[in-house]
């Protein structure tokens, strides 16, 4: 059974969500068309480009959370990803703004179920450096 904030309409409760979100002109876009092309009823985009090291501001490195019905059908993880790297094959491209992107991709079913059990999504891990490359951010 879906709690009563899973049947709120796909907008109102992505604005709920998106309140504590930086947002940026990369991040709106990825925003817009993950919506457009899943109608999700849960969905945060959150710049993780702070935890890297690049230029203060930079929109790089993404975590996508998104929770929506057209999922049913991609029965896999990795069925899921295709469909979201798809919607987002411009920003993901080689020469596109997003260097990384990390997806949750679920059904609002399975969603419910990992909150119900009060299992949260893990922060990611800080940047361990790289290939050592870049120079160091002051």
């Amino acid at each position: 059974m879906l709690s009563n904030t899973l049947r709120q309409s796909p907008l109102s409760l992505r604005s709920i969500m998106t309140n504590s979100v930086a947002k940026g002109p990369v991040s709106e876009v990825i925003a817009e068309k993950l919506t457009a092309s899943f109608s999700p009823v849960h969905l945060e985009v959150r710049n993780e480009s702070h935890m890297h090291n690049v230029p203060t501001g930079s929109e790089t490195h993404f975590k996508v959370i998104i929770i929506s019905d057209k999922f049913k059908d991609a029965r896999t993880p990795i069925k899921r990803h295709r469909l979201v790297n798809e919607t987002l094959k411009e920003e993901v491209a080689a020469d596109g703004p997003v260097h990384a992107l990390s997806i949750i991709a679920m059904t609002p079913e399975k969603w419910q179920e990992k909150m119900e059990k009060g299992e949260a999504v893990a922060p990611s891990p800080n940047c361990m450096g790289g290939d050592g490359s870049l120079p160091k951010r002051k």
